[in-house]
């Protein structure tokens, strides 16, 4: 019997005068619900199976590709090595798409937890993966990773996983290559970050504002839609702080709801894009958007 390969997980989708890819670099696939700060293991459950997916659940790493006025900007850039031969697919679907790590002009930082920024740095050289790139990252994600006291706190996975790979991957770009913020503000024209703290200390989502559209990209606002969606309150085992970002992922959803804004997400299932619609008991539910077989402006890519 042949053996057969996915195809590779490359998704365009038009937003006005930005054209937006979404990237799959893998998915994790986990043995329990453990990953959950929520101990009713089968309400969550009931929640995956409700929307026929598997549990325990499989959850995408998506990153975004974001071109316009020559720009090439990546939302995020992959796990690179860290998180197993599951992940890590970003450069070779860049080279899919014709491009070098030397044509990324810029790249916008969710936060810096593994599977966001772990892209960002050769492991085997410690050169920067993206020699052109200005990284747009909120300042609290450098000084909390930076923390050595928050560091001690932490679990030992935590800091070989979070904290050293963090340090490591960021640093060859903190000589010059780093543009921080602390609150909503331009950081491109036409792209707004937007801090939507309590996941980790400077979590932040980024908002591309068209002539007819808008799209934010969310980050890790929501990790399993078929979960969170439906109990907002429910946190990941890793937050950093679990209230926090339940309110922040409360405000994103609401006001997803209230401006009908296209969402495109780091865990929702690749492509990614899709609304959110409220329910009648307080849930929110992910309307995944069709797909779309042609482009608008004619194009082309």
């Amino acid at each position: 019997m042949s053996t057969f390969r996915q195809i590779p997980g490359i998704y365009h989708r038009q937003v006005g005068h930005f054209l937006v890819t979404a990237l799959c670099d893998g998915y994790m696939a986990y043995e329990n619900f453990d990953i959950f700060r929520d101990d009713d293991h089968d309400k969550l459950a009931a929640c995956l199976r409700a929307e026929t997916r598997v549990t325990p659940p499989v959850i995408s790493i998506n990153a975004f590709l974001v071109r316009y006025d020559g720009r090439a900007i990546l939302v995020d850039c992959g796990s690179g090595d860290i998180m197993g031969p599951t992940c890590g697919r970003l450069l070779d679907l860049l080279k899919c798409l014709g491009l070098n790590p030397q044509d990324i002009t810029d790249i916008l930082l969710t936060h810096i937890h593994p599977d966001h920024s772990n892209g960002l740095t050769d492991p085997k050289t410690g050169d920067k993966n993206f020699p052109n790139a200005l990284v747009h990252v909120h300042q609290e994600e450098i000084r909390h990773w930076f923390n050595d006291e928050a560091k001690a706190q932490a679990t030992e996975r935590q800091k070989r996983v979070y904290f050293d790979a963090g340090r490591f991957q960021i640093s060859p770009y903190l000589n010059g290559s780093v543009q921080t913020f602390d609150r909503e503000s331009k950081v491109l024209p036409g792209i707004t970050a937007l801090p939507s703290t309590g996941h980790t200390p400077g979590h932040s989502c980024y908002i591309l504002r068209a002539e007819d559209e808008t799209l934010i990209i969310w980050g890790d606002t929501v990790h399993v839609p078929e979960v969170q969606l439906a109990y907002p309150d429910v946190g990941m085992i890793f937050d950093t702080d679990t209230p926090a970002a339940a309110r922040s992922r409360r405000m994103i959803l609401q006001r997803c709801v209230v401006e009908n804004i296209l969402v495109g997400g780091m865990h929702n299932h690749f492509p990614g894009f899709g609304r959110i619609r409220q329910g009648t008991a307080g849930e929110y539910r992910f309307i995944a958007e069709q797909w779309y077989h042609a482009f608008h402006h004619g194009q082309s890519v």
